[in-house]
Order: structure tokens, then sequence, then C-alpha cells
């Protein structure tokens, strides 16, 4: 390509990463941002696991289940916008490495404890950080591409994801059926203390790990340029490019032919107030606390005004709507084929919908008392079923990439939220296990790539500034649609499960036609 646009061997950072070309360097971001999502996708949906398995060692009922499945839920409405805030002051990576590691060890840490609020505690930790990963992940590996390759390669993310559906229902396979048990009793004074650590405390803990290593291996890759231009840090900028242009390339970095980068027009107000970067200033003296909540506050109320209000409004909303029926329902397919396999095996022949099943808990089925489901040992079946929805986003996860520039975002999210919500109703009138299982997939299927979709097209929608921020906001309105929806779920399965089906249809449908109004993305470089 002709070198026309350097001007003094200066160029602007869309120009300079074409000069850097694309290759080595980000086949390896994508893998280690993509394992990221995989992880995330596999650290949010474990619970769905371990309500069966472990109901019997927490003796839970059906609403200490929604509470649990609910922990997590919250720990990611606070979280969102706190690592938010930190990854658009302190910058993305360093921050997607704290919340990697402090994931992996609240993971490990709620494998070998058998008190359930103690428990519950740490799956709220383990929400409240990998929020932040999922947040920051998107706009991480965005900023480090030009407009040819972006939009294409955020969509490949929606891969990874299927990969974590994939991934957890063979660990879970291999681990949870599993005999072994350790046990310890101890007395202190008249107290009698009985600890214990069996196969889905195994599951808990290896599902923790790969946070931590995620967490190590970041350590060797830079921090987004884009962010560090903002912060009006272009020199460190430059060097991170020259390094991506030798990765990409073979050459040396010195015939990389860009010497200045350009500044941006909207930088940081802290280096034009204060001439420095918003990344020195130290979280631990007060007058530089004041300066950071300052400009945490000025970027807050930059969302809710022109011209990012329209955008922030649409995108919160959308979110709420994808997430709570989303997580809600992931979360408990395979309680819910837990209990299929068990009415069917006491009741062959039998057809039965979801809400009939769902009885099995608590009333009784054909005049037989069935409330001593315990759910001690899930059936092999179960696995197999989850396992085949992550399959079934195999076709999706290639679609999207493939065909998103021709087709474009909107068209996925929009085509795939209002299917999802058909697919939702559906629920409702299945008779068997394998009409269940076909609709899950279904659902899985369309709303998974939905979630992929909305993180992409946000990268493009909100400047760098903002966009982790804006990111952040609409998980944390989209987490708290997850909590409410798992409380909610979790109490209605058992007296009226119908409410819960129509409530997340009705907002999938709603998620559909809002993003009729957001603006067509992937066009432009990034702001």
């Amino acid at each position: 390509m002709g070198l026309d646009f350097i001007q003094g061997g200066s160029a602007d950072y869309e120009n300079a990463l074409i000069l850097a070309g694309f290759g080595k360097f980000h086949y390896l971001l994508l893998t280690i941002c993509g394992l990221i999502y995989a992880n995330t996708a596999v650290g949010i949906t474990i619970i769905s696991f371990v309500l069966p398995s472990a109901t019997c060692d927490f003796q839970m009922k059906s609403e200490d289940k929604g509470w649990l499945t609910a922990a997590p839920m919250l720990g990611m409405v606070i979280g969102s916008y706190f690592w938010g805030c930190l990854a658009d002051t302190k910058g993305r990576r360093i921050v997607l490495i704290a919340a990697l590691l402090l994931d992996g060890f609240a993971g490990l840490l709620s494998s070998i404890t058998h008190i359930f609020g103690l428990f519950m505690l740490l799956r709220f930790i383990n929400g409240f950080a990998i929020t932040g990963a999922m947040g920051i992940c998107f706009p991480y590996l965005g900023e480090f591409q030009s407009t040819k390759y972006r939009e294409k390669v955020l969509c490949w993310m929606e891969m990874f994801w299927t990969v974590g559906i994939i991934l957890l229902p063979i660990i879970a396979w291999l681990l949870i059926p599993l005999t072994f048990r350790i046990s310890y009793e101890w007395m202190i004074g008249s107290f009698k203390f009985t600890w214990a650590f069996s196969s889905w405390n195994l599951f808990v803990a290896v599902c923790a790990f790969p946070s931590l290593v995620l967490g190590v291996a970041l350590h060797m890759f830079p921090e987004s340029p884009k962010f560090l231009i903002e912060c009006g840090e272009t020199d460190l900028a430059l060097e991170i490019i020259k390094d991506i242009y030798e990765s990409n390339s073979g050459r040396n970095r010195s015939e990389y032919p860009v010497e200045v980068l350009k500044r941006s027009d909207k930088v940081n107000s802290v280096m034009e107030t204060h001439n420095r970067s918003i990344r020195t200033l130290s979280m631990r003296k007060p007058n530089h606390l004041k300066i950071l909540f300052g400009e945490i506050w000025d970027q807050t109320k930059a969302l809710c005004k022109k011209p990012h209000l329209k955008n922030t409004i649409l995108t919160c909303i959308i979110q709420f709507g994808i997430t709570s029926s989303y997580y809600t329902l992931m979360i408990w397919f395979p309680e819910l084929f837990d209990r299929f396999e068990e009415y069917e095996k006491r009741f062959p022949d039998t057809p039965a919908s979801v809400c009939d099943v769902s009885s099995i808990v608590l009333d009784n089925v054909n005049g037989t008392l069935v409330d001593d489901f315990c759910g001690g040992s899930i059936d092999t079946s179960v696995y197999l079923h989850t396992l085949f929805i992550g399959l079934a986003c195999i076709p999706t996860s290639f679609w999207l990439p493939l065909c998103v520039h021709r087709l474009g975002a909107k068209f996925f999210l929009i085509s795939s939220l209002l299917l999802a919500g058909a697919v939702t109703v559906g629920l409702y009138f299945v008779m068997d296990s394998k009409q269940n299982l076909v609709l899950s997939c279904v659902f899985e299927a369309l709303t998974s790539m939905a979630i992929s979709t909305v993180y992409c097209v946000m990268v493009d929608l909100f400047p760098t500034n903002l966009r982790v921020m804006a990111a952040a906001l609409s998980l944390t309105f989209g987490r708290g649609g997850a909590l409410i929806g798992n409380l909610l779920f979790g109490y209605l399965i058992d007296l009226n499960c119908v409410v819960p089906v129509v409530i997340f249809s009705i907002m999938l449908f709603i998620s559909g036609a809002l993003c009729f109004f957001l603006p067509s993305t992937g066009s432009e470089a990034l702001d």
C-alpha cells in the first residue's frame, strides 16, 4: 500500500495499525482473548452442574438453588461498573489480569468449603471478578484491530464461547461421576465440625484453574495502544505498534515507517488539566483518588447525555433482556434435564411438560410422593444433553464471522433475538426430554450469538475513553436482569413456571425490536 498518508513521519492510529499488518500477533491476541471469553462461559455456567450434584451436601431446596445461582449474578451487577471504571482509567490489560487472578483464587477457595453461606459468598466473588474479564476482553481485542478486520475478529470470539460451553459438560462428565469422598471430623469444645471433598468439589477446583493460567499468560501481552494514545502516551503506544509490526512481518522494528503517532483530538482530561497520564495516578494518594473519581464521574455523565445517551439506553435495555433470559435458562437447563430424567424413570412413556416435571420436587405425581428427590448424582444423559447444547452453537459460531460483513451485525442481532423469543415460548409446549433438548439447543445457539454480537457492536458505538465503561454499564443492567431472573425462576419453577417462560420470551422480543434503532457499525475507524 502507498504511504501518502504519512506526513513528516507521523500517522494516525488507524493507519499506523494498517502499516503494522495483520498476522502472528493478532492471532495470538485473538487466542488469549478467546480463551478468556471461553473461561467466562465456564465460570458463569458452572453453577448449572453444581446445583444437582451438591444438592445433598448443602441440603438445598429450589429457593436455595435460586439464591445460589443469583449470588454470582449479584457479584456481576456490583462488579461490572467497578471494573469498567478501572479499565478506562488504569488500563485494560492490568485490570483484566487482576480480574482473572481474583476469579481463580475465589474459585479454588469455593471448591474446599461445605458451608453453604461461605460457598455462596465465594461464588459472589467469582461473579464479581468474571464480569470484569468478560466486559474488558472485547474492547481490549478490538482496539488492536484496524477497521478492515475488527468486526470479523470480534465475531470469532463467539466460537470461543462455544468452546467453553462444550468443555464444561465434558469436564463435569469426567469428574462429577467419580465416587471418591475425603472427609474429616474434629471437635472444638462441644461443637462438631465436618469437612468433605468429593467429585463436585474437584470439578469446581479444575474450572477455577484456567483463570490463574490466563492471568499469568496475559503478562506477555501489551497494553492497548489506543488507550495509551487517549492517555497522551503516544511514544509508548508507538513502541507497542512497532513490536506488533515486527511480530507480524518478521522484519526489524526499526524498519517501521511511522516515527510519530498523532495525538487524539479527545485526549483524556487528566492529561489536559494536570499534564500527566491518568495511569500514573495512585489510588493510595487522596489527591490522586479525588482526580480519578472526578474523571469517572465526568465519563459517567458523558454516557448519560448527547450524543451517547441514545446508544447507552438502547444497549442497557437490550442487555437486560438478553442476559436475564439467557443466563437464567442456561444455568437451569441441566437441572431441568435432571428432573426430566428422574420423571421419565418413574413414569416411562408418560408425556409431561416442563411445568409438570418441575413439580417432581414438591408435589404428588399420579398419587406418588416424590419429595425425596435429592439430586446427589446426575444422570449421564444430562451431561450428554448439555454437550449437545454446546455443539449446537458451532454452526452459528461460524456463520456469524463469515457473514457479518455481508449481512451486518444488526441483522444477526434482530433475527437471533426474535427467533429466540419464539423458541422460549415453545419451551412451555414441550412434552418430553427430546423436545426439551431440541429447543434448548436452538435457544443456546441463538442467544449466545446475540450476546457476542452485542459486545462486537458496542466496541464501535462508543469512543475509547468511554468504551469499557459503556460496556460495563450495559453489563450491570444485564447482570441485574440475570439476578432477578434466577431468583424469579428459583421461586416459580415449582409453583407457576409458565410466568417466567412468558416474561423471558417478552424480554427477548423487546430486545430484538430495539435493535432496529441501533446504528450500523463496522465501517469506520475507532473513535
